[in-house]
């Protein structure tokens, strides 16, 4: 007889226990929705993933800090293509976004020059 009153208390207490951990999870949700806690969130991991410095992008096209806009074009034609005839998308990629990194350094200076 004790056990059947001791093992109902124990499930009892575990829906009590679940219910208020649903509660209170909705809850932190419904908070970070209205103080905008999770579309910062949500924001600040897509930028950190997607943005590449200009160090990174250096080392992956193969050029210095001092390297022309051209050589920076030779050597992005050179990589882009190796690795569209070998198939490697994913290098292909890295290279593209590499070069497109160091657009936006180098660009500005060209433009201002002319």
């Amino acid at each position: 007889m004790a056990a059947r009153i001791l093992a109902n208390l124990i499930i009892m207490g575990s829906g009590v226990m679940a219910r208020a951990f649903v509660q209170a999870y909705r809850q932190a949700l419904t908070n970070a929705s209205k103080n905008g806690v999770a579309q910062e969130a949500v924001q600040n991991i897509r930028r950190g993933s997607k943005m590449m410095t200009d160090a990174e992008a250096r080392q992956i096209l193969g050029v210095t800090e001092h390297s022309s806009w051209e050589e920076i074009l030779q050597k992005y034609d050179n990589l882009f293509e190796k690795n569209a005839k070998n198939g490697s998308f994913y290098l292909q990629s890295k290279v593209h976004r590499a070069k497109e990194c160091l657009e936006t350094i180098h660009q500005p200076k060209e433009q201002g020059t002319n």
